[in-house]
């Protein structure tokens, strides 16, 4: 498989490899002792190739990860998309995930905020509303407000950084990367109602390829 190195990347696999390189200086076995951290560094920040699929409608997973049981949640107040609860389909992504995240679907992003929040574990319902998170509202070309969905990063337990590429106004295309989160997180996505849900909680799943839902 091809892949390449996100760039929030290369940073940190620098200190891991000096770090190692210090230790095999120091004590040998020491440093066969940290090796393994510093090949998980580097597979942390991978960004595999994806390729999306095609077809009308269709909402493909923005995180790789485990999907989580689906729930009705109001969507983050920060978006404005109203009061009533909307179909929600949440990713878990633990430490050995790829966290590049990709557009679920495409569409005009029409609103962006960013929330401080805590850091409770990404796999608990109270992280969507607690923790801190990344909010981005998407609008499909053609359709009015009540087809928007909502997709949501949300930092996780050791997560301490979301990074969102994306800006107002910017149109979007399935599959594409807009960002990653440190360490371990979550990814939660709004749907419409009429929205055919077609993934099954509990599998796994891939960013900008395995099929979450097809929108009316």
């Amino acid at each position: 498989m091809r892949f390449s190195i996100d760039r929030d990347g290369w940073r940190f696999i620098a200190i891991f490899a000096a770090v190692n390189a210090l230790l095999f200086l120091i004590w040998v076995p020491l440093g066969w002792v940290f090796l393994p951290l510093t090949i998980w560094c580097a597979a942390f920040f991978r960004d595999p190739a994806r390729v999306a699929p095609e077809g009308p409608g269709l909402v493909i997973s923005p995180a790789d990860g485990k999907l989580l049981p689906v729930a009705l949640a109001i969507p983050p107040s920060e978006l404005e998309m109203g009061p009533q609860p909307r179909k929600r389909l949440s990713i878990f992504m633990d430490v050995f995930n790829v966290h590049v995240n990709r557009a679920p679907m495409e569409g005009e992003v029409v609103a962006l905020h960013y929330r401080s929040g805590r850091f409770f574990n990404a796999s608990f319902d109270k992280a969507s509303e607690h923790n801190e998170r990344m909010s981005i509202r998407v609008r499909r070309e053609g359709r009015g407000d009540e087809g928007d969905i909502a997709v949501v990063q949300i930092a996780g337990l050791i997560a301490r950084r979301i990074r969102c590429d994306l800006v107002e106004g910017q149109r979007l295309s399935r599959g594409e990367r807009f960002g990653i989160i440190r360490f371990g997180s979550r990814v939660d996505v709004y749907l419409p109602h009429e929205t055919m849900i077609e993934a099954e909680e509990g599998k796994r799943v891939k960013a900008g390829e395995t099929v979450l839902a097809r929108l009316e």
